[in-house]
Parts: structure tokens; C-alpha cells; sequence
């Protein structure tokens, strides 16, 4: 049932006709808008991003013509080869799961492109389903949130011991990454990792800091990144 479209039942041929390639490509390019809003609705809470929906579209036909293109050819498979070594994606590190997406798109185009066009679609509408379940089940989600705290300390003050009750009372868990010294010395500025409680409520964590810091500038980072 999962034979190859482009070769026979006889036959190791590659049967490249038109109605063949088309079939390749518009099933390439359905599965992927399948697999663009399966990831639309699993960043939901993270707004998803236009451009990568767009990429995940068009990603599996582009894999399909590269591979149709290639076939059986050695020399084509070594020239395209050497072209994407030549090619660098200049964009920002993502989410890893974003990274998953991709993959999942590559091995669709490239079952698209061997023919094999039930077998990419019966993986593509099980790993969709895969990803939609571990999404509504909110799998390997902490129960916090991790968050980034940057707060200002006068130098009179043990830092440690005054904001350890209040961390402890709104926090799972709290590390101290950063001790910098301010206006000659004479302020502490401290930058702690969150994870928070999830019924933490940030004003008043903010109220009972600003008791124990003399009322100094305060930072809360609600969606911390590497370059925070």
C-alpha cells in the first residue's frame, strides 16, 4: 500500500510523469499546511511567529523538487550536496521544538519526493496528533514559571539574609547569577533565575521587595531570554 508513486511493481525505474510530480507536490504542500496550523495551535501562548508558519508550508515541496531532482543521479546528489554546504541560515536560535517542526517537514518533503505519498501523510496526521495531545496535556510544563529578577540593594544591607524569606515565600526555586556593584560601591545590583509559584501574585512580591530594598529600582523579567 505504501509503495513508491514513481517506480513499478517490476521495476527499481523511476516513473517521473507529470500527473506523478504534481500529486508529489500537492500533497507536499497540503501536509504541509497541516503541519504549519498544527503548530500554530501549539504556540498558541506564544505567538506564533508568520514567517516560520510560512516556512513550514513551502518547506516539504522544496524538499520534494530537491529530491525529484536528484533521483537516481550521484553527480546531482554530490552538486546539491556542495551547494548546501554553501548556504547558511542566518537566523536567531528558536525554541527547540521549533526545531522538531522542521525536521518533521524534511521527512515529509523527502517521502513526498520518493513517492511514498500515504506513507508522509499517515506519519504526518500521527505526529500532528502526537503534538496536539502532549500540547493540551501541557506535557513536561513546570508548575511555575521561570522568571528573572533584577533588584537594586544599598550596600548596608546583607542582601542574602533580607530577600531569602521573601524568595522562599514566593518561589520554588531562586538562584543567584549576578552580583554587580553600582554608584561607587554604594549599591548592590543582584539578578536572580525564578522558577515562581503558580499562584504567585506579582505586585505583591514587588510590594514586599520594595520593604525589604529601601523602595530601589526592581525588575521583573516575565519572559527571560538568554540575552536578558
Amino acid at each position: 500500500m505504501l509503495d513508491s508513486l514513481f517506480t513499478s511493481a517490476d521495476s527499481a525505474e523511476i516513473l517521473f510523469t507529470l500527473p506523478n510530480l504534481l500529486i508529489a507536490l500537492g500533497v507536499a504542500i497540503a501536509l504541509g499546511v497541516g503541519i504549519s496550523l498544527c503548530y500554530r495551535q501549539t504556540h498558541r501562548d506564544a505567538a506564533p511567529s508568520q514567517s516560520f508558519s510560512l516556512t513550514l508550508v513551502l518547506l516539504p515541496a522544496v524538499i520534494t523538487v530537491i529530491i525529484l531532482l536528484v533521483g537516481n543521479n550521484v553527480a546531482r546528489a554530490f552538486s546539491l550536496a556542495g551547494v548546501f554546504t554553501i548556504v547558511r541560515f542566518r537566523s536567531a536560535p528558536g525554541d527547540p521544538k521549533d526545531i522538531a517542526y522542521v525536521l518533521f517537514t524534511v521527512a515529509v518533503g523527502l517521502a513526498c519526493g520518493m513517492g511514498y505519498v500515504l506513507y508522509a501523510a499517515l506519519a504526518a496526521v500521527l505526529l500532528c496528533g502526537v503534538m496536539l495531545a502532549l500540547a493540551l496535556c501541557k506535557f513536561g510544563q513546570p508548575k511555575g514559571t521561570q522568571k528573572l529578577l533584577k533588584i537594586t540593594m544599598p550596600e548596608n544591607l546583607d542582601y542574602q539574609d533580607a530577600l531569602d524569606e521573601v524568595l522562599q515565600k514566593y518561589s520554588d526555586r531562586y538562584t543567584l547569577q549576578k552580583i554587580k556593584t553600582a554608584d561607587l560601591g554604594s549599591l548592590y545590583q543582584l539578578q536572580y533565575a525564578l522558577t515562581t509559584k503558580a499562584d504567585m501574585n506579582e505586585k505583591a512580591f514587588i510590594d514586599d521587595l520594595r520593604c525589604r530594598n529601601g523602595n530601589l529600582n526592581i525588575t521583573l523579567v516575565l519572559a527571560p531570554t538568554g540575552d536578558s
